[in-house]
């Protein structure tokens, strides 16, 4: 029996995650179909990981990755926000349908732990901060509004089929194998890429808008905290972050302070769906999970920056 099935594992967080297991000395299937996944994420693991290659859209191969395996770890989906605004029908069709197909088949080979990768877009722009579980979600866009149906698809197989489930909303995740290049990357790899090359940073709005950024590897934990969590905990859906907010004005300086450039960034419109401010309370993580996070965020940003000046052509 293989342990753990990890889709998306080729992805950014998915392809951290399969390094940490290896490392642990676990058996890990990977399931991806690298639409968005990338082949070096995964280098110099080839004969230490089993590789699945198939669409969570097709339920047989799907069905054929989750036989055998004890916990799923599910980080396959189409990200961004923006992919989703351009095309909504795609961004359901993997992130919804795929993730009732993943559910149904992990139902059926009753599977120990489920753990599906939520995210912050679901609460939405209210005012409220930070954000905390017990708050009404408002989906801005067809991304965020995936997410949420999953969320609520895993809460309806664990309460009607007993299904061992988590959800975890992540907020802002950064850190090494992050695809800068992507046309929707996110804006830390951005900001790296570009400050290495001694070039301005592109910023969407002001600048004032704020985030509550996460390293990798505590994302990372947080997933391996579900797979040992009492299963009192089970059903449950946990912001997982710091805790704190930065603007990307603040970012942008942290940045240029660490990567020691000085560059005048550009100013573009901001984009249809982005929130103003995110901040979590992880509460619920530490106290169900015994999560917290260990690495801060300038530490984070150090790592990352290193592994971008180690790799770069990622």
């Amino acid at each position: 029996m293989t342990e753990f099935l990890v889709t998306g594992g080729a992805g950014f967080i998915g392809s951290n995650l399969v390094r940490r297991l290896v490392q642990d000395g676990k058996s890990v299937r990977v399931f991806d179909n690298f639409s968005t996944g990338r082949r070096t994420n995964l280098a110099g693991l080839e004969n230490k990981i089993e590789l699945r290659e198939g669409d969570l859209r097709d339920a047989a191969a799907v069905r054929d990755a989750v036989r055998d395996v004890k916990f799923v770890i599910h980080f396959g989906a189409l990200p961004s926000v923006q992919r989703s605004v351009e095309d909504p029908l795609t961004s359901n069709e993997v992130n919804v349908t795929g993730t009732l197909n993943l559910l149904i088949a992990a139902r059926d080979a009753k599977v120990q732990r489920f753990v599906f990768s939520s995210s912050s877009s679901v609460y939405g722009d209210t005012p409220t901060l930070p954000k905390r579980e017990d708050m009404t979600p408002q989906p801005l866009s067809p991304y965020a509004l995936s997410k949420l149906t999953g969320e609520h698809y895993c809460r309806i197989f664990h309460r009607l089929y007993g299904l061992p489930t988590f959800a975890l909303r992540y907020f802002n995740v950064f850190g090494p194998r992050q695809n800068p290049k992507s046309q929707y990357a996110a804006v830390i790899p951005l900001f790296i890429n570009s400050l290495l090359r001694g070039e301005p940073c592109t910023i969407n709005g002001d600048g004032g808008q704020t985030r509550d950024f996460t390293f990798v590897e505590d994302v990372v934990a947080a997933n391996l905290c579900c797979c040992r969590a009492p299963a009192s905990a089970t059903g449950a859906v946990c912001n997982v972050a710091w805790g704190n907010r930065t603007s990307l004005l603040e970012l942008v300086a942290m940045l240029q302070k660490i990567i020691g450039v000085s560059v005048p960034s550009i100013h573009h419109p901001a984009r249809a769906g982005d929130v103003r401010d995110s901040q979590a309370d992880s509460t619920l993580a530490r106290k169900l999970l015994g999560w917290s996070p260990a690495v801060s965020f300038e530490e984070g940003l150090r790592r990352t920056i290193a592994w971008f000046r180690e790799n770069p052509n990622p």
